[in-house]
């Protein structure tokens, strides 16, 4: 693997805080030893030239201060804190690829995801090409998740429609973001967000979950479902209900863990993108937040179950901007109170991006038929994890996971999940019975007129 060097000036430097943030990927990275770098491979149009790719890669870095921005370390601080710097230069690698170069993107795209990053000298970005016979074919890049957010790197790629235009760069910098993080206002914010999360937690009653006695030596065990069934009970759901195939998934989770767990409140963590909030949106930054929801699943049919979700959802999410640290402390707290264990570490992140629902209604038969289609299967297996329990929920099959993308669970529209659960609290067979549970669930309530 060769590499160029592509220099970079951009507007903004300096030194500040951390933001909220960048906080929360930098404590999960510390807690389970992860990198959680993120990113993709993608084949390149066809003619595409190698002073182009580098045209890009230095508009984007030069642009946005998140992807010069790296972290500084001191004896005397508890937590680091970002640097941006004007200028420098940010390697560009390259491959060349005798035979399969679709295999050589991998190849590095998984390279580049599996090394950590050194976070006081890296940039926060890698970018690295495949050629063949002198031709470009495959582009491979994993950002840093410190600094960028899934939809941080959206930002970036409906940036690249305006190189050349002179245009200024859209959103909130991490500089100016962390100043008004650490003013009154944005304390206040955090105080109000966890007084929240104080207040549903307060509603728990809350016993230290048991070890099973069959936990694994690759402790965490994922299960990824391919679902048209779910897909369409969603949709079915959600009309019925006047409310989003999210919410309905939300409340199918709570369910399933009632189900599976036989605790008939449930409470979990969704992971909240934050980008409704001023100035977010185009934002190439890591802003995503977890926000609490507390479901009660008792004494209702599915529908009141969904219409508790909504409620939830919508307040957790109002919730999901405070300084995690101060969550920490907060849960430390209740933890205390509840004798040394206040395990929350529930989490569903729905990936899918939003869309209206169709005009007509998938019928009843659709549904059983789809259900003939359904895919379960034991996946990756590692030594940690982000929690106990960690639902991803997507519309299309991750590329970046290998084996996902299987033609014959692409012919339809479908529910894409993966479930990733501790096997020292839940056993290998209650992690599947939870992920067919998911299915079950929305089916049988889009069936339930």
């Amino acid at each position: 693997m060769n590499e160029i060097l592509v220099p970079f000036h951009g507007e903004g430097s300096g030194v500040s805080d951390m933001t909220w943030g960048q906080k929360e990927i930098w404590w999960t990275m510390q807690r389970t030893g992860r990198t959680l770098n993120i990113g993709g491979a993608v084949e390149l149009s066809a003619g595409l030239r190698l002073d182009e790719v580098t045209g890009m890669l230095r508009f984007l870095v030069s642009r946005h201060q998140a992807l010069r921005t790296r972290l500084r370390f001191s004896a005397e601080a508890a937590l680091p804190q970002q640097e941006v710097a004007a200028s420098g230069e940010v390697p560009l690698w390259i491959v060349d690829a005798e035979d399969d170069p679709a295999a050589a993107a991998e190849a590095m795209r998984s390279g580049f995801e599996t090394a950590p990053f050194s976070l006081s000298s890296d940039w926060p970005v890698r970018w690295g090409v495949v050629r063949r016979d002198g031709v470009l074919t495959h582009l491979a890049v994993q950002y840093s998740h410190v600094m960028v957010d899934g939809f941080g790197i959206a930002a970036l790629v409906r940036d690249l429609a305006l190189l050349g235009s002179g245009q200024p760069a859209q959103g909130t910098r991490p500089l100016s973001l962390a100043a008004v993080q650490a003013s009154p206002a944005g304390h206040r914010q955090s105080q109000k967000s966890l007084r929240y999360w104080e207040n549903q937690l307060q509603r728990v009653r809350h016993e230290p979950a048991r070890a099973t006695g069959d936990e694994q030596e690759q402790r965490f065990w994922e299960i990824f479902c391919y679902s048209p069934a779910m897909h369409l009970a969603l949709q079915v759901i959600a009309a019925r209900t006047g409310t989003d195939t999210s919410h309905v998934l939300l409340a199918a989770c709570a369910v399933a863990l009632a189900r599976v767990t036989g605790q008939d409140i449930s409470v979990l963590q969704v992971v909240v993108s934050n980008r409704f909030r001023p100035g977010f949106r185009d934002a190439v930054a890591q802003l995503s937040q977890p926000g609490v929801c507390v479901i009660d699943t008792s004494g209702c049919r599915f529908n009141e179950v969904v219409a508790r979700s909504w409620k939830a959802a919508t307040a957790g999410t109002l919730h999901g901007y405070h300084d995690p640290y101060a969550r920490a402390a907060l849960l430390a707290k209740l933890a205390q109170d509840n004798g040394g264990e206040f395990d929350i570490s529930c989490f569903i992140n729905d990936r899918r991006t939003p869309e209206p629902l169709p005009p007509v209604l998938p019928a009843v038969t659709e549904i059983r038929d789809a259900m003939s289609r359904t895919v379960v299967r034991w996946d990756r297996k590692q030594p940690t994890f982000d929690g106990r329990f960690y639902l991803q929920v997507d519309s299309a099959p991750d590329a970046n996971v290998p084996g996902r993308l299987n033609e014959a669970e692409r012919e339809q529209p479908a529910v894409y999940f993966a479930l990733w659960a501790d096997t020292r609290y839940l056993s290998p067979a209650h992690i599947e019975s939870c992920a067919r549970e998911l299915e079950a669930v929305t089916v049988e309530a889009a069936l339930d007129a």
